[in-house]
């Protein structure tokens, strides 16, 4: 589901589905509907981002550990 979609496309319908409460033209069940998708959305772009985060320490990481171990001053 949205897990599947683009960080990007899951703020875009996140951002849709605020603006849709915003307004306040919809019935109490669509509006629960919706903010319990909207709901799910914030989860899983909060994992996405973990994941990101997580992806950045680990290249962070790595890209340290080879800069020492060519450390010229080294040895």
């Amino acid at each position: 589901m949205s897990e599947e979609r683009s960080f990007e496309e899951n703020i875009k319908k996140l951002e849709e589905i605020v603006r849709r409460l915003e307004r306040g033209d919809i019935s109490l069940e669509e509006g629960l509907s919706a903010f319990e998708e909207g709901v799910s959305l914030v989860k899983v772009c909060q994992k996405q981002l973990d994941r990101a985060s997580e992806r950045i320490k680990v290249l962070t990481q790595e890209g340290m550990l080879k800069g020492l171990a060519q450390d010229p001053g080294e040895g």
